[in-house]
């Protein structure tokens, strides 16, 4: 044993920072200087900012070489006392105290021993200079506070991604190659970390020097001030609405409660995924939260892949979230969180989500840390949803309806979330309200406004139906530059946008007359007791199938082909073997009313489905099909005749 750890043990006093007095000392008074040289005992943070050559330290043997000894006195201040320097031998965990000779410029620290036995102790504590993330620059040596929002194991280091409300930034710790460093560091907590700033594939990363865990009151206080930061960071920009209309008023209040749930989930690290109806609206109304969110997460992160990793975008081809969807939903989040350390994520489902069909999919994911939120404008079902809800945006629930369609929403809701995409879409909710035909007055106004950006009302029509056309082929996929160029958003390339819109619009207009055509002489007629024509067609026997259109983008053309030809109230069902589709003009059916009411008196048909009150589909047994239409005709015959209501919003599945 070295000399100096009988010397440490024999004299030292933590407790009190100062060793115990000797005989001779016992007699000084309180006034009297204690000479005694110090002996530093620092914090395990301490960096090379809270040492000087020159002073003593006590130091932990950490390796044993043929020229020396590696010593740490610190977790990420070691160094080498030479031999030259040494008497007797040591062994690794040996505790005794050095001094500290020299940092040399490449940064190697070099120790020598101190012959004093009798010496006074003071502990050192670690108090840098907190840089903000948002302010890191490559080559800076930097000590930074906040959450780790993520811990991901990779083949080399383990990879902290560490959030402190101004920005999120990888944090890389080196342990043996994919062995996993501070493994006592977990999701949620506060922690302190020192290191240097490098550049890493195009960003910015931190290589780790030290890693702690904040505890008891700094933990409390660190806390605090970071979800402080947070909410104030996660309100939205204050603007003006797109077009000034009284009925979006409230809706506009509570999208801004949307947009700073958004922003502070960005904040938070967490993940966002999308889930939108595969229509003309959906996508006008999903395609400019993509861009805002997008760019509001590269502004947080540094890491310049985050976006890639933290928003996902994806159609739903059904009217509500379906069991399949949900499932793909989870098992995705729950390989993330396993294979990289993330968070569970937040769904936001957009023009979708507000029905009682929704809910089997919620409650399979209330087991699990997943917020939902719903941004819709189907006829929504608020008892059957909210309570499964964080926050749920639909005009029904303000006392308007459909034609305040969810593309209107969606494109303020950007605005809020990323101020400076401001008129990057001001166009978009004209094509929003042109694909689910809304008959707002203000409407108008919006059509003036895409305008105003070089589109008039065919250039709307054909964008809409290039859309329609493109997410039937899509299908399952987003289609992200391929949607992005056919509604102009972050294209490059203007004339490509134009031909593109030209041939997808033509191909979709071809497609339709083709199917106009084929169910044609098939088209069944008849007067209802109420005097409005009813229009039915077997669209599993006469239509195309497995091509477009779709069920109900052809029963929703054959409508507006009667309405068109006749001007009378009608209602048109397109049926296969177990769904049928509705649209209705002048004649107030309320579909949502009708589900419940066939569910009760048919409980073996297995009915399902909705939509909005005058546009939607239900599903049934097969077997039930003739019951199910005829009970459903009978209630349509004394449907009210209100040549008000019309097939805006409509649903094209």
């Amino acid at each position: 044993m070295s000399e100096y750890s009988a010397g440490d043990s024999g004299v030292r006093d933590d407790s009190s920072s100062v060793n115990a007095s000797t005989d001779a000392d016992s007699d000084q008074s309180p006034e009297t200087v204690d000479s005694r040289p110090v002996v530093y005992d620092l914090a395990p943070d301490c960096t090379l900012e809270d040492v000087e050559a020159g002073n003593f330290y006590h130091a932990d043997v950490n390796g044993i070489v043929e020229y020396g000894v590696f010593v740490d006195i610190s977790d990420s201040v070691s160094g080498l006392v030479h031999e030259s320097n040494l008497s007797g031998s040591h062994a690794v965990g040996e505790k005794f105290p050095v001094e500290l000779l020299e940092v040399k410029e490449n940064g190697d620290i070099a120790f020598g021993v101190i012959s004093a036995t009798d010496y006074r102790t003071e502990t050192v504590d670690h108090q840098p200079d907190i840089s903000r993330i948002q302010d890191l620059a490559a080559n800076d040596i930097v000590t930074i506070e906040g959450e780790v929002v993520q811990a991901k194991q990779t083949g080399g280091p383990t990879v902290f991604s560490v959030s402190d409300a101004s920005g999120i930034v990888d944090c890389a710790a080196f342990e043996e190659a994919g062995v996993r460093a501070y493994p006592d560091i977990n999701i949620g907590d506060m922690v302190h970390v020192a290191g240097e700033v490098q550049n890493h594939e195009g960003g910015l990363q931190l290589e780790v020097d030290s890693l702690t865990a904040l505890e008891d009151n700094r933990r409390i206080d660190a806390r605090d001030r970071y979800e402080q930061t947070v909410t104030e960071r996660s309100q939205p920009a204050d603007g003006e609405q797109l077009v000034e209309w009284d009925a979006f008023d409230p809706i506009y209040d509570d999208l801004r409660e949307v947009a700073a749930k958004l922003r502070r989930t960005v904040l938070k690290g967490r993940p966002i995924r999308v889930r939108h109806h595969a229509d003309g609206d959906g996508m006008c109304a999903a395609i400019p939260l993509q861009h805002a969110l997008e760019n509001f997460i590269s502004e947080v992160q540094q890491a310049p892949d985050a976006p890639l990793h933290q928003f996902k975008r994806l159609p739903s081809k059904a009217p509500f979230y379906e069991m399949e969807d949900v499932t793909r939903d989870l098992n995705f989040a729950l390989e993330g969180q396993a294979r990289h350390g993330q968070k569970l994520p937040l769904l936001l489902m957009v023009d979708n989500g507000s029905t009682a069909e929704d809910v089997p999919a919620y409650e399979n994911l209330a087991h699990y840390d997943i917020p939902i939120m719903a941004v819709d404008h189907h006829h929504p079902d608020p008892d059957a949803v909210d309570p499964l809800l964080d926050a749920h945006v639909n005009p029904y629930l303000y006392g308007e309806n459909y034609r305040i369609t969810t593309g209107m929403m969606c494109v303020e809701l950007a605005r809020l979330i990323d101020p400076e995409v401001d008129g990057e879409f001001d166009h978009v909710p004209a094509v929003a309200g042109v694909s689910d035909r809304s008959m707002a007055g203000a409407m108008d106004d919006y059509v003036a406004l895409a305008g105003e950006s070089g589109y008039n009302r065919d250039d709307l029509l054909d964008i809409s139906e290039a859309l329609d056309y493109a997410a039937h082929w899509l299908r399952y996929s987003e289609g992200k530059t391929l949607v992005n160029d056919v509604l102009n958003i972050d294209c490059d390339d203007f004339t490509r946008h134009e031909d593109l819109v030209e041939f997808l619009s033509t191909r979709a207009t071809r497609d339709i007359n083709r199917q106009l055509t084929a169910i044609d002489s098939h088209v069944e007629h008849e007067r209802l007791d109420s005097g409005a024509r009813l229009y039915r067609v077997d669209l599993d026997e006469y239509a195309h199938r497995f091509t477009y259109p779709a069920p109900g983008k052809t029963t929703g053309k054959l409508h507006g082909q009667k309405v068109q030809e006749t001007g009378d109230p009608m209602i048109t069902i397109g049926y296969g073997p177990d769904f049928c589709v509705l649209r209705s003009d002048g004649v107030r059916l309320d579909i949502p009313q009708m589900v419940s009411e066939l569910k009760t008196e048919l409980p073996e048909a297995g009915v399902s489905g909705g939509g909005h009150l005058v546009v939607g589909s239900i599903k049934f047994v097969k077997g039930r099909r003739e019951s199910v239409l005829e009970t459903m005709i009978e209630k349509m015959a004394t449907a009210q005749i209100d040549k008000t209501v019309s097939t805006a919003g409509a649903l094209d599945f």
